[in-house]
């Protein structure tokens, strides 16, 4: 069962909530103490507190969000749950930072009026640049309940030919601008599925027949106000590993005192649940 389409002020405070958690995680701040906190900065009419405090709960329990966000499937969609579990997988090489980042543009757009074909070159071009893998993650883009039924029929169309067919072909079969060019030879051509795309995704679309699919969607995103998918950017060698070394700081710091404890025969509780946090990363 998909979940439903949101109300305005659910996707204002979603983006408020990714980013404001993106921010304080590139403060060094650890992601429980974030949790357990920013759920207070949100608007109390929205649903969106609850399911904070239940990723907190998630968590502090299994020490990932992806559960969490996977659980409340009623409120979050599957793809906001892959990207989430994606960031958190032990590759390491799509951050957290990203993923937020990522769906923070995401609610934005929703909280604007989406249009179903932005919100579907949005999704694929976050899986495109990111390699978060097509298979799976065309599935979840499935689930979500913007699309219709057409729709959802379409994406599993595209995760069995991509690979093998070239996205603006995809996109230009099923725009109006196909049926017009099919019409300029066949005045009675009726197309046997509904064009999805309008007549400027198709004549972009057609442009860009045998391109890297990046240009595609930046021209979309120019002529089009198509929202933009964030880029990843190198960071620093020298700042990483300084980021590092802070994060293993602490976490010494805390066993440090957790060891004179014992010595002391005296264990401190707060010291586990900090310990555990670090332990937890993010």
């Amino acid at each position: 069962m998909k979940p439903s389409v949101l109300d305005r002020e659910e996707y204002i405070e979603q983006a408020y909530f990714f980013r404001v958690i993106r921010e304080r995680l590139a403060d060094q701040r650890a992601a429980q103490d974030v949790l357990d906190s920013i759920h207070e900065e949100i608007l109390a009419t929205t649903r969106l507190p609850m399911a904070i405090q239940f990723l907190a709960a998630e968590l502090r329990h299994s020490g990932q969000m992806a559960g969490g966000f996977a659980r409340l499937g009623h409120y979050f969609t599957p793809y906001q749950a892959y990207v989430v579990r994606q960031s958190e997988s032990d590759t390491g090489r799509f951050t957290i930072q990203m993923a937020l980042l990522l769906l923070e543009r995401e609610a934005e757009y929703r909280a604007t009026g989406p249009t179903r074909p932005g919100l579907f070159v949005y999704q694929f071009e976050g899986l495109s640049r990111n390699r978060l893998g097509y298979e799976d993650g065309l599935q979840a883009m499935a689930g979500d309940p913007l699309y219709d039924a057409e729709w959802s029929e379409y994406l599993e169309q595209v995760r069995r030919k991509i690979g093998s067919v070239d996205f603006a072909d995809l996109v230009y079969v099923r725009s109006e601008e196909y049926v017009n060019d099919q019409r300029r030879h066949e005045p009675g051509y009726e197309p046997p599925l509904t064009p999805l795309f309008g007549l400027k995704e198709g004549k972009i679309a057609k442009a860009n027949r045998g391109r890297d699919p990046l240009y595609l969607f930046a021209a979309l995103q120019r002529q089009l106000g198509y929202p933009e998918v964030p880029r990843s950017r190198p960071r620093d060698d020298t700042q990483a590993k300084f980021d590092g070394l802070n994060v293993k700081l602490k976490e010494l710091e805390a066993r440090l005192r957790l060891l004179e404890s014992e010595v002391k025969g005296q264990i401190d509780a707060q010291l586990f649940g900090k310990l555990a946090k670090l332990d937890g990363g993010m």
